[in-house]
């Protein structure tokens, strides 16, 4: 069985605020596509009930970890349905590349690929919708990883169209520093009233990002950076930073890109991919990540 399991990035290829919530929430038109890039969990199957987390975050209490809510939510799910194994319990451990805080979806991801894994790996039976149920308590990004397919999400970001765009190459690069997701969305300055539109003719717009502007505005090395790659290919945040991506047709222009990038810019070279190297792996198409 399987013990070494993806836990990709994603970008937001666009993303548009198109309105503020009464319960202090705002409503978003964004557009999710995987990278072949991320976290890797290794699973253990336990039977003694217990999810122990072997490789703990600095500055997260593991009961606080996306990863452990996320199984043992899934225990507490299949318990009441009747479909959880004796004993059944895990072991995780995680290889982190994501940085936190850089909008590539790093704690949703891992958390995704608990549900996913744990569901398979227990044999608890849960359909799709039941997970992606239980991934938006988690997180509002939990369910288009949990789902597996590029996405146009609407609402806040828990209503998911699935749809196929260009699977283009991608330089990401992080500058630095860690923007907290509720410094974007508290700036008063920050565009609110983006027009709805359809998702025919956003995929026939320009790609933007409505946040883009505050998080420039508020860190420098995410002004710096932008300003960089805009020089080389089109360029914007993803999510609400701090990462930015420039997009490229071939592996090689980003790479080329890359090596020409200052000391200061870190970065790697990914491609986008509509179906989730989590997904590739459960379907068996992917053998190693």
């Amino acid at each position: 069985m399987r013990k070494r399991w993806p836990s990709p990035a994603k970008l937001n290829l666009f993303l548009y605020i198109t309105g503020r919530r009464e319960d202090g929430y705002h409503n978003l038109q964004t557009l999710f596509q995987f990278l072949d890039y991320g976290d890797t969990l290794t699973i253990e199957p336990r039977n003694d009930g217990q999810i122990h987390l072997a490789t703990s975050i600095a500055g997260v209490p593991d009961e606080e970890n996306l990863i452990v809510r996320a199984a043992r939510l899934l225990q507490d799910t299949a318990l009441m349905m009747g479909s959880l194994p004796q004993g059944a319990g895990a072991e995780i451990s995680v290889e982190k590349k994501l940085p936190m805080g850089g909008g590539l979806g790093g704690g949703s991801s891992n958390a995704a690929t608990v549900l996913v894994a744990l569901n398979h790996i227990w044999n608890t039976g849960l359909t799709e919708d039941q997970l992606a149920a239980i991934g938006v308590t988690l997180g509002a990004d939990v369910p288009v990883f949990v789902r597996g397919f590029a996405a146009f999400a609407e609402g806040v970001g828990e209503k998911l169209t699935p749809v196929s765009v260009p699977e283009k190459w991608y330089l990401v690069a992080h500058p630095g520093v860690s923007i907290p997701t509720p410094v974007i969305f508290q700036d008063p300055e920050l565009p609110r009233n983006t027009p709805i539109r359809s998702i025919d003719t956003l995929l026939n717009c320009e790609f933007g990002n409505d946040c883009e502007v505050i998080a420039r505005k508020r860190f420098r090395k995410v002004d710096e950076l932008l300003s960089w790659l805009l020089e080389y290919a089109p360029s914007r945040l993803t999510g609400t930073g701090a990462c930015v991506f420039a997009e490229f047709d071939t592996e090689n222009a980003a790479r080329q890109v890359l090596k020409q990038a200052p000391e200061w810019l870190h970065g790697f070279v990914a491609r986008g991919v509509n179906v989730s190297p989590l997904h590739q792996a459960i379907s068996g198409q992917a053998e190693y990540w």
